[in-house]
């Protein structure tokens, strides 16, 4: 598993529907140079777990703005796929609604750049490409500053769905680190103290926790 945190987040250029509804060629990642970005990975469209997660990150998508964060979803589908997911009703396991980006990663080249496709293309002995399991992304969700470094990547198998609320915490503690100096300790929320990331700061923390 890759390491991108303090790296470049790789950048992209392929087909996505934004809106809701417009498929456009060549979307692409550095568009927001000077923004925070949480990139996500799903495995596929017209499944189960799936549709819960896209649905939180459009509830939350406001909160996100608020904070200079533009939110972006990726898959293996096609983007001919997300447009029709995103003409299917909610009751009905759609995801009509979602107006965040939703990337068409058709030649699986961004799922293999952050690292999180399932599978491994070999050679077989008669010399044929084949695959080892499904070639689909796992959960993989990458929070990007905007000078374009990555500064937070969590990777969830298949059937595990993440939690919204952290990718949010986790925002706001990099923006809390960027705006103060303080880094952040174990559990901390929005409106809590940071520490100095000095010997004085952790003993001034500990002696007023």
């Amino acid at each position: 598993m890759a390491v991108l945190v303090g790296k470049q987040a790789p950048d992209f250029s392929a087909a996505a529907v934004i809106n809701g509804e417009e498929i456009v060629e060549n979307f692409n990642l550095s568009q927001y140079k000077g923004k925070y970005v949480i990139l996500f990975f799903y495995p596929k469209d017209f499944t189960f777990v799936c549709p819960t997660e896209l649905h939180a990150f459009q509830e939350k998508l406001e909160e996100f703005k608020s904070k200079n964060v533009e939110v972006v979803a990726v898959s293996t589908d096609t983007e001919q796929s997300h447009w029709g997911w995103l003409q299917l009703s909610k009751d009905k396991g759609g995801i009509e609604g979602i107006t965040y980006p939703i990337v068409a990663d058709t030649n699986k080249t961004i799922s293999h750049n952050y690292d999180v496709l399932t599978g491994d293309f070999y050679y077989d002995e008669n010399d044929q490409l084949a695959a080892t399991g499904e070639m689909v992304a796992y959960r993989g969700l990458f929070l990007i500053d905007k000078e374009g470094v990555v500064r937070h990547q969590l990777v969830n198998d298949l059937p595990l769905g993440r939690n919204v609320d952290e990718a949010n915490r986790v925002i706001d503690a990099l923006q809390f680190f960027e705006e103060n100096g303080e880094v952040c300790p174990a559990n901390w929320e929005k409106g809590k103290e940071g520490m100095q990331a000095t010997h004085d700061g952790v003993a001034d923390y500990l002696a007023s926790h």
